[in-house]
């Protein structure tokens, strides 16, 4: 014997979009928009900072100033802060890329990077990335070696026309590397 479900019959369209509405003012609906938002945030930061470590790892100054505000702020545990894109910039082309016998090459710890929302009245406008990562000297005639290991924090803000930058880096906690089994 088949049973019909007249609870959600068509002869109720009324009560059908009552319960469609109360869904979608629902906290479980609204939890699940989140947990959507929140997702398209963490894939679009962690495509931004690929992209910005293709652009380091290659010394291509000239593209990685577009990943920063004007008003950038690095702090370096051992290098001390740097105020501003411009001297970022010409600091990265000085220390690091203009020697073609020492550059350095970054990769991050696999499961160490984590992303966290930054909201105001419910809208994101930024977010914290942070994790570990790992440094590997390399440069003309020198084969490749693990050097260093570090902790690293950045701001990203949410720009007026929809795309990414950062806004404030703090690079610490630098030791030496070790290989590990990991």
């Amino acid at each position: 014997m088949k049973t019909k479900n007249t609870f959600f019959s068509s002869k109720r369209p009324h009560l059908q979009a009552f319960i469609a509405l109360l869904l979608t003012f629902s906290p479980v609906s609204n939890a699940l928009l989140a947990q959507t938002d929140l997702r398209k945030l963490i894939t679009t930061i962690l495509h931004q900072d690929s992209l910005f470590w293709k652009t380091y790892n290659d010394c291509d100054t000239a593209l990685a100033r577009h990943f920063f505000t004007e008003d950038v702020e690095f702090y370096h545990d051992k290098g001390g802060p740097t105020y501003g894109r411009e001297s970022l910039m010409a600091n990265t082309k000085k220390n690091l890329c203009s020697n073609e016998h020492f550059r350095l090459r970054r990769e991050a710890v696999a499961g160490s990077v984590q992303v966290f929302p930054l909201e105001n009245g419910g809208s994101i406008y930024g977010a914290i990335l942070s994790g570990e990562h790992v440094f590997y000297i390399w440069g003309k005639d020198r084969a490749e070696y693990l050097d260093g290991r570090a902790r690293f924090t950045h701001v990203w803000l949410l720009q007026a026309d929809g795309g990414w930058k950062m806004s404030r880096i703090l690079s610490y906690d630098h030791r030496p590397a070790t290989v590990s089994k990991e």
